[in-house]
């Protein structure tokens, strides 16, 4: 899976579904081809799990960050970048909005929807049916037509990326095709990829069809391992 270029795709879903790593492996893969490319953290509502953690790693590969004011401090106020209107101008390259959870968290695009539409985007609704109020295909379906009212945005398509963390495994991914296939039925979306976390495949073990591979370089914050 791969992001256009001098496009502006925005990632959306339920909290914890895994918007912030998917983010983070596009974002890394577009730059590996020496794509321009820019990652907008507009998560200004949950304080764990978001892009802006991750400075170090994207500036280290010439990824450029723009995080909410107060990302990295111990406030939580809504307020967004001033320097987010250079993602409208026509040399952005690829830029990938790593968008809050939920419809509180989409609330912010909404005020931005004239411009992103103006400028041209994709919205991909991430779902994983191993999180809470997301596990059945009408939740995960109910749920993005929350997100869509709230950011004035339409999805574009569906990236199954249900996984157990570190106890993922090839079955876990294979149990979760019927959730995602009936979501896109729900949604009248294209289901575009699954997700498979790389430690979930054996060394030599073939990756099944409309799956692609992933880092895990998201983890929870109590885990001992950074």
């Amino acid at each position: 899976m791969e992001v256009k270029d001098n496009k502006i795709t925005v990632i959306c879903g339920h909290y914890g579904c895994g918007k912030t790593n998917l983010t983070l492996n596009l974002a890394l893969r577009a730059a590996e081809t020496g794509k321009k490319v820019t990652v907008v953290d507009m998560d200004i509502v949950n304080p764990y799990f978001r892009s802006s953690e991750y400075r170090e790693l994207l500036e280290k590969r010439g990824i450029r960050l723009i995080a909410p004011v107060f990302a990295g401090t111990t406030l939580d106020t809504p307020t967004l970048p001033p320097d987010i209107a250079s993602i409208f101008e026509e040399d952005r390259g690829t830029v990938l909005i790593d968008a809050g959870g939920d419809d509180a968290g989409v609330t912010a695009l909404g005020g931005l929807h004239e411009r992103l539409e103006a400028a041209g985007y994709d919205m991909l609704y991430v779902i994983n049916r191993c999180r809470v109020l997301s596990q059945t295909p009408e939740e995960a379906a109910g749920l993005l037509k929350e997100i869509e009212s709230a950011s004035r945005l339409k999805a574009c398509g569906i990236v199954n990326n249900s996984h157990l963390g570190v106890e993922t495994t090839l079955e876990t991914l294979l149990e979760a095709l019927p959730f995602a296939e009936k979501t896109a039925e729900l949604t009248g979306l294209p289901l575009l990829c699954s997700t498979a976390p790389d430690f979930s495949i054996e060394k030599g073990e073939p990756l099944p069809e409309g799956f692609f591979t992933i880092k895990r370089l998201v983890k929870f914050f109590w885990e001992e391992e950074h």
